[in-house]
This record gives structure tokens, sequence and C-alpha cells, in this order.
């Protein structure tokens, strides 16, 4: 399906849309900042895991060889970004009374379960912090030798204002940065910008997660997980990094920094951020209060692909807005299209060539699903053949992941079909007595017909 048609992506580092061009030709490195697994992810959270994964089934339509990357963090992330407050997974432990390495698997499984329910492939490496402390600690060596770091009574901390273009990725103003707006920022701090490499175990309590260093006992700050294993996995430099667009402002500038001092090398040549979900005018989150599940959302009926077909309607660097109205329309419509589908007993060996084109021209547009999903609606209300459109439809779905391919067509009889489009042509000529008719010889045979966007739908009764 897709040729030489040129890929672009907006790369949050140069604020434009640029394209892509990998470092080395038909293969990408792509590293998604993953879980802190201390509780259940929220629908946000599992809205940037599905735009990262149309990002990736674009690049394999592409015929790119992906090494896609994804990190599981397990210890060092602080309620602050200021470095302080307690240990996301010291607090789930607390709140579950559980040992912090029984909450980080019980929170991995169900991480790996929600993509799974949501067709979302999974990485071809998984790696947790816990797993890569020597990998960091070697990375925080690096960085003092090259002279970008100093030691506080509380731990290790990274020097900003030694790097000149520090904050770039999110544009920050470094004058006027204000650190621990949650909690009480460490006063030994050189700069509010300043952020823990490692951070020692406090003094008379002994972890659960803690581990011997040349600095001192602790474990190690939040960001250095992410550089170490990225480069350990994928390089010095690799092609594309991404993450929710909350990112942008300290934990990827963060990240930069410190591969940048170790190395000298920029860490990724493209950066993606995809944006909130909105509830309220207020973005879904733990902190914010207003978060809800992938399980809320199935006991309220709602299918996790409904969900997912909800998000391909909003550009991922739009903000999407949460309401439960719009998700059950979503799964209405969701559903039209598989029973649609599997009124399509037959596929031909090809496709609409003008359709696949116009799909690839979005989802190479930086990922333009909404236009993607006009070319799918446009090509089912078209002309073609039935085997043509499903021919295509499933290709579509190598990137919209909407579980088409699982499908099984309907063994509906020639004379109930005869039927429905002798009932459509009555409905067409506004022959309502004679389409009421068709309907109820449909029903005796055991099936039912829906009018729908898409055209009849035909389901038997059950």
């Amino acid at each position: 399906m897709i040729n030489s048609m040129s890929l672009k992506f907006y790369n949050t580092l140069t604020r434009t849309k640029q394209e892509f061009k990998p470092l080395e030709q038909a293969k990408v490195g792509l590293y998604t900042c993953g879980p802190t697994v201390y509780a259940t992810p929220h629908l946000g959270n599992l809205r940037t895991y599905i735009f990262e994964d149309l990002l990736k089934r674009t690049l394999v339509t592409n015929n790119y060889q992906v090494n896609h990357v994804m990190n599981v963090t397990d210890v060092g992330h602080l309620t602050s970004d200021a470095d302080e407050g307690e240990d996301k997974m010291e607090k789930g432990a607390a709140r579950e009374h559980k040992t912090v390495w029984e909450v980080a698997d019980y929170y991995t499984q169900i991480f790996k379960q929600n993509i799974k329910e949501l067709n979302i492939l999974e990485p071809d490496i998984w790696c947790k912090a816990t797993d890569h402390i020597p990998e960091q600690i070697e990375l925080i060596k690096k960085i003092e030798a090259n002279g970008f770091s100093y030691k506080t009574s509380d731990g290790v901390y990274f020097d900003t204002s030694k790097l000149k273009d520090y904050g770039r990725l999110g544009k920050l103003a470094l004058k006027g940065q204000k650190a621990g707006a949650r909690v009480e920022a460490n006063p030994e701090k050189l700069h509010p910008t300043d952020f823990a490499l490692w951070k020692f175990s406090p003094a008379g309590s002994k972890r659960q997660m803690e581990w011997p260093s040349p600095w001192g006992v602790g474990f190690p700050g939040w960001h250095i997980e992410c550089s170490a294993m990225s480069m350990k996995y994928l390089g010095e430099t690799f092609d594309i990094h991404c993450g929710g667009i909350d990112h942008v402002t300290v934990h990827h500038p963060n990240e930069i920094a410190q591969s940048q001092a170790a190395t000298g090398k920029p860490l990724a040549k493209y950066w993606l951020h995809g944006e909130f979900l909105v509830v309220d005018e207020k973005r879904m989150g733990k902190s914010e209060g207003n978060f809800l599940t992938l399980d809320w959302l199935k006991q309220e009926g709602i299918s996790p692909l409904a969900y997912r077909y909800f998000c391909l309607g909003t550009h991922y660097r739009k903000p999407l807005n949460f309401s439960l109205p719009a998700l059950e329309s979503s799964q209405k419509t969701w559903q039209n299209l598989r029973d649609k589908i599997a009124m399509i007993t037959t596929e031909s060996s090809h496709g609409s060539e003008t359709a696949e084109k116009e799909f690839t021209e979005a989802i190479n547009d930086d990922l333009n699903m909404p236009q993607a999903l006009a070319v799918m609606w446009g090509l089912i209300k078209g002309h073609e053949s039935e085997g043509v459109k499903k021919h295509s439809l499933l290709k579509f779905d190598q990137v919209l992941g909407l579980g088409l391919k699982d499908i099984q067509p309907l063994s509906i009889p020639p004379a109930v079909m005869e039927m429905v489009n002798k009932r459509e042509q009555a409905r067409q000529a506004k022959d309502w007595a004679q389409a009421d008719e068709f309907r109820s010889a449909i029903k005796d045979h055991g099936f039912t017909v829906d009018d729908t966007e898409l055209g009849p739908v035909v389901k038997p009764i059950r």
C-alpha cells in the first residue's frame, strides 16, 4: 500500500512538521515513555499509548523495521517534579499493604492487559528501571566526570546552568522557574531547574528499594532511567522519542540534558508528544482526582476498541474532550463498522487504489487519523464492489487497529440478501409500506435489518 510518499511528523524540538529521515535506512529506533506502575493507568495515559501505537503501525506500514523500546518505571518517580516528596512506588505499597515489588508486578500486569485489550502492539523490548541500576550509575559517573553534577545532603544533582540550551524542548525560561510547587524544594539546589540523578535513602530508615553507589546508598532519580535504557538498546542517538505533552517541560528536557552532558550528542532526532484527555476543562490525571480506568469503561458497557476508535477521531496533538455520550456514539459507529464488515462475504485480490493513496497521504501527514477515518467512510459509502472495499479496509486496519480482520463473515442466504436489496430500493422510492413488508419477510427468515449511515446492516436474530 505504501510506496515512496513522504512521511512527516511534528517535531516538538523544532516546532515544525518535518519529513522523517531515519538515521539508518529502513530502520527506526523508537523509545516511548512507559508507565509508572504504582496504580492502574487511566484513560488519559492510555490515549498516549494509542497515539504511539498508531505511530509505530504507520512506520511499519511505510516498510520500516521498528525497534520499539518502552521503560517500566518501578522506582524513583517522586510525587514532585522538584525531586521531593514520597516515592510513588513506596506510597502505593503503603496504600495496599504490599511490598513495592508486589505492587510493581501487579500494576505492570494490569498495564499489559490494558494495552492488549486496546489492540496496542507490545514493544520489542520492555525494560524495568530496577533491572538497569548499574547502567544508570555508569551514566551518572560520566555526567559527573564531565563536570555537570554536584552533591547535596540528599543526593547528586544535575547542574542545568552548565548546559547553555537546557530546556530548549519546552522553551523554558530559566529565570523565574519555581521548584517545589507541591512540596518544599531542596534549599541546597543551586538552581530551581536542577534535578536529581541519584537520591540518598533517608537517614535512619531503610527503603524497600535501595542500592549502593559511589555516592551513597539510595536510588536513581526518575529521569536518568530513560536516558540509560534508551541508549543501551537504541544507541547514544536514535530516531524517535515519544511521550505525553506533560513531559515537554520537565522530564524530557532533563533526559536531553543528562544524555548530552554524558555523550556530547543529541539523544533523539524527533520528539513527538500526545495531548491530554480533558474532563470538564481539566486534564485527566491521578493528581487531578478525575481519572477513569479501562475497567470502569467496560463496566459502563463500552468496548476498549470503541475507546480506541474514539481516540482516532481527534488528532493526537489536540486535546480530546471526554464524555460518556461521545463514547457511546463512538461505540455505536464502531459496531456498525464491524457489522458492515461481517456482511461482506467475499474479498477481492485488490483494493481501491484511490482510497489507499488517500489513506496513506492522511496517515503520513503527521498521523492525521481523523482524515484517515474520513477516507475509510468514503470508501464504505462509495460504489466499488464489496470485495474491493473489504480488501482496502483490512489494509487500513493494519494502522487503525480496530480488530476488523478478526470479524467472521456472516452466512446470509442469497434470498435474504435479495430481500434486503429490494427493501432498500423501496426505501429509496419512499415506498414505506413495501419496505415494511420486506422487513417482516427478512425477520421470518431469522434476520433483522438496521438502517445506518453505512446503508442496511443485516444481523441474525439471536
